[in-house]
């Protein structure tokens, strides 16, 4: 049975095999019980290979073995495999959080630490800087960021981004705020804007902007900022840069803090 290249590729990334694993299964499905050679022919995979990818289909729970000779493998139900494909993906994945859980405690973490410390010490201000390609990215390091803030987080953006950034960060922010953080951002004055303002109004004070930038700072000295107007640019595409400079971002926060006292000062009149 011939097997298209795309629907084996499906399989690969899908079910997590190689490419020998996707073809061999594929194979003993088609015949229902067969030989290795039987199948090595079949799917066009190296004989000195098919036992060894046998074993693995076998020990993934794909395949079963027979007894007697010639030695023959069954090919057990795809549904019944998808479950026992979802058992183990769950499994692996308890045991991996477990290990995270274990580590984030652990002698390895405080070295690395300890390692990281010295090497952010060693390192020049213009190597702190970097861009970051894609929505998802950017906002990792800003979540990043927010998780260490100790004196004040600034936020200025869109309409569209600050509803995705309050769902996005709201957690943090109040984290933040109960450490005793203060949090300030300037949007448009929309609806929609308006309205989100309203989630966060017991931690964040927000004040509406017609200037249009996008930007987060913390204490002061770490900034991200996005080169692009989200309205006309796909998430994927959306680049940012993160600066950890107090030179450059002091000056920033000071344009930032004039307007927001003026428009405050203006709305008390």
């Amino acid at each position: 049975m011939i097997v298209e290249k795309e629907f084996i590729r499906k399989l690969t990334h899908q079910l997590n095999l190689n490419i020998y694993e996707a073809k061999l299964w594929t194979a003993l499905l088609s015949r229902g019980v067969s030989t290795a050679g039987e199948l090595s022919d079949i799917a066009n995979v190296p004989r000195s290979r098919s036992y060894d990818v046998l074993e693995s289909l076998q020990k993934k729970g794909f395949i079963i073995q027979k007894l007697g000779k010639p030695i023959k493998y069954v090919a057990l139900p795809p549904a019944e495999v998808l479950e026992r494909v979802k058992k183990q993906i769950t499994e692996d994945s308890k045991k991996q959080l477990e290990n995270m859980e274990l580590l984030k405690d652990s002698d390895v973490i405080k070295e690395l630490d300890l390692l990281h410390t010295k090497g952010i010490e060693l390192i020049e201000p213009t190597d702190l800087a970097g861009s970051i390609r894609g929505k998802a990215s950017v906002y990792d390091q800003i979540e990043m960021m927010l998780k260490t803030a100790e004196d004040s987080i600034i936020i200025m953006t869109t309409d569209q981004d600050f509803l995705t950034m309050v769902d996005a960060f709201k957690k943090q922010l109040y984290k933040a705020a109960e450490r005793g953080v203060t949090i300030r951002a300037l949007v448009p004055k929309t609806e929609l804007a308006s309205e989100k303002a309203k989630e966060i109004n017991d931690i964040a004070d927000v004040r509406h902007s017609d200037v249009h930038a996008r930007f987060v700072v913390v204490d002061g000295k770490e900034i991200v900022f996005f080169l692009l107007d989200d309205v006309n640019v796909h998430p994927s595409y959306e680049v940012g840069v993160w600066v950890n400079t107090p030179f450059f971002t002091s000056a920033l926060v000071q344009m930032f803090n004039t307007t927001f006292e003026a428009l405050a000062a203006k709305a008390k009149h």
